[in-house]
């Protein structure tokens, strides 16, 4: 790979995409910030779908300039990401602007991400990211210990005095390349959603911080992609969204905390994936079965993975 150029401060900077069917989201919105950031490397991670895919995401990144990273199947988010950000290392980059594909965010506002991590090197970043129509998409979140519950920042003073750790949204974020390799990038084990919870668990317990620096924004495209976790509009989400939360809360209690604050999680896993299915509005539940299928699916193994946690423990 032919070295990344540098960006602003002297660091040099790599944009790092993980794409799933997404070529005429990165033509929409990857190509202005690139050509934006010309001096920035760009690896787009591609996740097979199809064979036209991969050749219009070739393509594009032919034309463009970027790096490409091509696994004959999906690897999934987290090992994605992972393999993008080798790529990035392997070409000199100090520092990675992760971003999905349905997001969008301007040169001026990486810029100012930037001058942050390089003050603060142990620092994960992320813009405050909005709907095309202003409102806030994601502001900060956190995630409650005592059962698992994802709730957002503001609401921290009717909640009080419970624990909870605060979380970074992986639509975009930034952070250095010192971080990166002191947390080990992304856990694996997640496939999709929930590997930015435990990124950001693992980066606070490393001794660095999270931040959102909200006089930066991004913008997020709410027909792309992905779905924030912290719930929004009532819109519908598809059966992996359910069937990932509500399966990989469980396997983040499990790599992460104690064993009561796991059985507690346990506990609640009924009436939390109530609460995800919620997220898509009941409206769904007329239209199709699928939603319970998936939530039912992630309860089941997500309980068989706490209960071998469980009973490794107690050996």
């Amino acid at each position: 790979m032919e070295k990344i150029g540098p960006a602003a401060h002297g660091e040099m900077l790599a944009i790092i995409v993980v794409s799933y069917g997404s070529a005429a989201l990165l033509e929409r919105n990857l190509v202005p910030l690139t050509r934006a950031l010309p001096a920035a490397g760009v690896v787009i991670v591609d996740n097979f779908t199809s064979e036209t895919e991969r050749e219009r995401v070739r393509g594009l990144a032919a034309r463009e300039g970027w790096h490409t990273v091509l696994p004959a199947e999906n690897t999934g988010f987290g090992a994605g990401m992972n393999a993008g950000v080798l790529r990035a290392q392997q070409g000199g980059a100090t520092t990675f602007l992760l971003l999905n594909p349905d997001a969008t965010i301007a040169a001026d506002q990486v810029g100012l991400l930037l001058e942050r991590v390089v003050r603060h090197p142990l620092t994960l970043v992320s813009p405050r990211v909005l709907r095309s129509d202003g409102s806030v998409w994601f502001d900060g979140a956190d995630l409650y210990l005592n059962d698992g519950r994802i709730r957002a920042t503001r609401r921290r003073p009717e909640f009080a005095p419970a624990r909870y750790v605060p979380w970074l949204s992986g639509a975009c974020l930034l952070l250095t390349d010192q971080l990166w390799r002191l947390v080990d990038g992304f856990s694996e084990e997640y496939f999709l959603y929930w590997e930015d919870v435990d990124l950001s668990y693992r980066v606070a317990h490393a001794g660095g911080a999270t931040e959102v620096c909200r006089e930066v924004s991004a913008v997020h495209d709410e027909g792309g992609t992905q779905q924030a976790v912290v719930p929004g509009a009532r819109t519908p989400k598809s059966a992996d969204y359910y069937y990932y939360n509500i399966r990989n809360r469980l396997i983040f209690a499990a790599k992460n905390l104690r064993s009561d604050d796991l059985r507690r999680w346990r506990r609640v896993s009924l009436p939390i994936a109530w609460e995800v299915l919620l997220q898509g509005g009941r409206r769904q539940f007329l239209r199709s079965l699928r939603p319970f299928a998936a939530a039912a699916r992630g309860v089941r193994d997500g309980q068989a993975i706490a209960r071998r946690e469980l009973r490794a423990r107690a050996e």
